[in-house]
C-alpha cells in the first residue's frame, strides 16, 4: 500500500473517546488517517462505503478487523469525511491536519471560548459537524460531551458544558420543551438554513445563537454570522455561486480527480450554493444551485420563500422544493410543518403571505401538510424523500406565468 494508511471507525456515540483518540493521532501524525462512518446506517451502507473510500482496516468495538488490497491517502490527509449524500451519492472529502486545525483555531478565537470551557456534541462525529466539535475539544484541551440524542428534557446546565453544536430541527426542538437555553454561552447553529422566526426565538429566550454556513469540503462552518473566519475568503461567481478560498479547503474527493478538478478551481472551491456577499462582505445564502426552481420561465430561490412561509404564524417549519409541471416546467411547492395540526394552513393563505414579502411567481402552487419534516443524518432535509412526498400533489394554483412580478 502506497500513502498513508486509512482506517474506518465504527463507534457509537457512547464510544467517541475512541474516535477523539484515533483522531488526536491522525492529526499529530502518531497514527493512520481515519474515515469515522456511522453504526446506525444500514449494513450494505456502511460495506459500500469502505469499499469506495478504500479502507485498510476497520475498527469497531470488538476489535480490528484488517481489509486488503487499500490504497493510502495522501501524507497530509488525517481524515475523510462522507457527505451527507443529500442530493446524491456521497463522496470521499479529504481533510488534511493543516486545515481541520485552522478550522478549529479560528472557530474557538471567533466565539471567544476560553480556556477549559467543554463542548457538547449532541450530532453524529461520523459528519463534519459533530467531527468538528471532537477537533476544537482538542485544541482546547478539554473532553467533550458526546451525546446520541438531545430532546426537551435534556438538562443543559447540568451537563456541564459551555458551548453546543446543534442543527436547527434540535433547536426548534429544545425552544419548544422550553429548555434553558441560557445555560451555555454559545450555540452553534448550522447544518441547514436556519429559519428567521427561530433565530429570533432562541435569542429572545436568553441564547446566545451564531449561524454557521460552511461544509465537509470547508471543514464545516467557515462563515459565522455570514462573516468569515480569520483567513477564510468569500465570494461569488457566475450565477451567484458561492466560492471560497483559504487554509480550511479540503485536499480533493477520494479517488475522484475529476470531480476535484471541478470543485477546486485554483485557490477557490466551488460550492454548490448560491448567494451574494453585500458592500460590507456579509454572506447571504440563498440556496443550493441545482434547487432553484425554474416556473414559467422564472427563478425562485426555495430559501428566502421557506423564510417567508415560516413567517406566518400557521406554520411551524417549511420546505420548498421544485416539482416537475408539464406546463410550467416546475411549480413552487411548499411542504408545511403546521404550528397546530388541527388548524392547517390553507394555500392561498401561505400565497398571499409569500407574495407580501416576494414576486407573485415565488408564491407556493402546491402545499403538502406533514407532521414533521424528513432529514437525513446531519439534519438536512432529505431532498429524495420531500419529493417523493409531493409527487403527485395536484397543482393548487393555476395563473398565468410572465414578467409581472408586482402581480
Amino acid at each position: 500500500m502506497t500513502g498513508r494508511p486509512l482506517h474506518a471507525l465504527l463507534f457509537p456515540a457512547g464510544r467517541a473517546g475512541r474516535v477523539q483518540d484515533a483522531l488526536a493521532a491522525a492529526l499529530d501524525g502518531t497514527g493512520p488517517a481515519i474515515l469515522p462512518l456511522d453504526p446506525r446506517q444500514p449494513a450494505a451502507q456502511i460495506a459500500a462505503s469502505l469499499a469506495a473510500f478504500g479502507a485498510a482496516a476497520l475498527e469497531t468495538p470488538d476489535g480490528t478487523e484488517r481489509r486488503l488490497p487499500a490504497t493510502g491517502v495522501p501524507p497530509d490527509v488525517a481524515v475523510v469525511i462522507a457527505t451527507s449524500g443529500s442530493t446524491g451519492k456521497p463522496k470521499g472529502v479529504q481533510l488534511t491536519a493543516a486545515a481541520l486545525l485552522h478550522s478549529a483555531r479560528a472557530s474557538l478565537g471567533r466565539l471567544a471560548a476560553r480556556p477549559g470551557e467543554r463542548w457538547l456534541c449532541p450530532l453524529p462525529v461520523s459528519h463534519i459537524a459533530g467531527l468538528g466539535v471532537l477537533v476544537r475539544s482538542l485544541v482546547a484541551g478539554t473532553d467533550p460531551v458526546v451525546t446520541s440524542r438531545l430532546d426537551g428534557g435534556t438538562d443543559l446546565a447540568a451537563l456541564g458544558c459551555a458551548h453546543v453544536s446543534l442543527v436547527p430541527a434540535q433547536l426548534r426542538r429544545l425552544l419548544a420543551a422550553g429548555a434553558d437555553l441560557a445555560a451555555v454561552r454559545t450555540i452553534l447553529l448550522g447544518g441547514a438554513a436556519v429559519p428567521p422566526p427561530l433565530l429570533a426565538a432562541a435569542r429572545a429566550a436568553g441564547a446566545r445563537v451564531v449561524t454557521s454556513y460552511g461544509m465537509s469540503e470547508t471543514c464545516g462552518g467557515c462563515v459565522y454570522d455570514g462573516i468569515p473566519l480569520a483567513g477564510v475568503s468569500v465570494r461569488t461567481g457566475n450565477g451567484g455561486r458561492i466560492e471560497i478560498a483559504g487554509p480550511v479547503l479540503f485536499a480533493g474527493y477520494r479517488g475522484q480527480p475529476g470531480l476535484t478538478a471541478r470543485a477546486l478551481v485554483g485557490s477557490w472551491f466551488i460550492t454548490s450554493d448560491v448567494g451574494a456577499v453585500d458592500a460590507s462582505g456579509l454572506l447571504s445564502v440563498h440556496g443550493r444551485a441545482d434547487e432553484m426552481i425554474n416556473t414559467g420561465g422564472e427563478k425562485v430561490a426555495p430559501g428566502p420563500v421557506a423564510a417567508a412561509l415560516e413567517e406566518c404564524p400557521e406554520v411551524a417549519e417549511a420546505v420548498v422544493i421544485g416539482v416537475p409541471d408539464p406546463r410550467w416546467g416546475e411549480r413552487v411547492t411548499a411542504i408545511v410543518v403546521p404550528a397546530d395540526p388541527r388548524r392547517p394552513p390553507a394555500l392561498a393563505v401561505l400565497r398571499d403571505a409569500v407574495a407580501g414579502r416576494l414576486p407573485r411567481h415565488a408564491a407556493p402552487q402546491a402545499l403538502v401538510l406533514v407532521p414533521e419534516i424528513p432529514v437525513l443524518g446531519p439534519g438536512k432535509p432529505d431532498m429524495a424523500a420531500l419529493v417523493r412526498l409531493a409527487s403527485g400533489v395536484d397543482l393548487g394554483i393555476d395563473e398565468p406565468r410572465g414578467n409581472n412580478h408586482g402581480r
